[in-house]
């Protein structure tokens, strides 16, 4: 039986154990509870199947405090494949209705209102302070964001999708 103090040592290196391995299963890419798609179906039975590990054999104590050791890195046997981004040179090409889509899908919500002082669509006297800023400075507002307005351009929405649906609006009160 142990004593006290060792059963408070295991209990705390215990705990930093399991938490330091969550913290790096927080922090791996991998967060899904199923393998990718193209991983073999071996590798996910064979982390199933493996066996449960006999509890440790209470150490003695010592005046030092317990550090848990640090998980080795995992490395890839295969390297990641290059993935060119598009050349700037190269515009998106788009539908020519992507910018109205866009409008009702995402802008509607704020400009068809006035939400957060955004201006209304066709609303010719609240668009013109912010076309006297030009077309550029519009496009890039939209995109990274001004004032109350969020960033639109996201993973899911291009640039160029968000200066298709500026140039939508736009295109309402000129």
């Amino acid at each position: 039986m142990m004593n006290k103090p060792q059963r408070i040592n295991t209990l705390t290196v215990s705990a930093i154990s399991i938490g330091a391995l969550l913290m790096l299963s927080a922090c791996s890419d991998n967060n899904t509870a199923e393998p990718p798609a193209d991983a073999p179906a071996e590798t996910s039975r064979a982390v199933e199947e493996a066996p449960a590990a006999a509890p440790e054999a209470p150490k003695p104590q010592t005046s030092e405090p317990a550090v848990p050791a640090e998980a080795p890195a995992t490395t890839t046997a295969e390297p990641a494949e290059a993935v060119e981004p598009p050349a700037p040179d190269e515009p998106e090409v788009l539908a020519a209705d992507a910018g109205a889509k866009l409008y009702e899908s995402n802008c509607k919500v704020c400009h068809e209102a006035g939400l957060l002082d955004a201006p209304k669509y066709g609303d010719k006297a609240a668009w013109t302070p912010r076309l006297a800023k030009g077309i550029d400075t519009l496009h890039m507002h939209s995109a990274q964001g001004f004032n109350k307005m969020p960033a639109q351009a996201t993973d899911k929405v291009s640039e160029a999708e968000v200066y298709a649906a500026v140039d939508y609006m736009i295109a309402a009160v000129s």
